[in-house]
């Protein structure tokens, strides 16, 4: 996760949430990369979810927007490497995918097994169970795959893992 020194600046960018799950802000979702300050003058290095995501334009703008409200001349680069990875998203990012009912993503080779070969260890955002099934490979979006839950019948989003 990017640290930022500055803690105004670093509050500011909480207040940002990502379009597509809105319950998560940029930060916690390891968006932003990088932070550089020279007194009023920002320049903020963001990395896409996955390199076509529709959202990264949107929140772009809104971090110009945000940070040149706050006072601050603000340059937003978008960088590809290093690829993001499900990795950067914080420990308080997994819990409000939680709480929002999106499961959060396995480890790779867990996330392989839920899946490809349809182990039931993606937990049930509703009730907790295991016993949960893919409906879809794709939800709501691509970086999203369906699940149901067979205790409580309960369908639900699973972030996939991505390394």
């Amino acid at each position: 996760m990017t640290s930022v020194q500055n803690k105004n600046i670093d509050n500011l960018l909480r207040e940002l949430t990502d379009p597509e799950i809105p319950v998560l802000s940029i930060m916690d979702m390891g968006i932003v990369r990088e932070v550089e300050t020279n007194g009023k003058d920002l320049f903020i290095k963001i990395t896409p979810t996955y390199s076509g995501c529709p959202a990264m334009d949107t929140i772009a703008t809104d971090i110009k927007l945000k940070m040149d409200a706050a006072g601050y001349n603000t340059t937003v680069k978008l960088i590809l490497s290093p690829a993001w990875t499900t990795d950067w998203i914080t420990e308080n990012g997994r819990r409000e995918l939680e709480k929002y009912g999106i499961a959060s993503p396995l480890d790779e080779i867990s996330d392989k097994y839920a899946l490809i070969d349809g182990k039931r260890i993606v937990k049930c955002t509703n009730c907790g169970s295991t016993n949960t099934k893919v409906v879809s490979q794709f939800g709501s979006t691509a970086c999203k795959a369906l699940f149901k839950c067979e205790d409580c019948l309960e369908p639900f989003d699973y972030f996939k893992c991505l390394t």
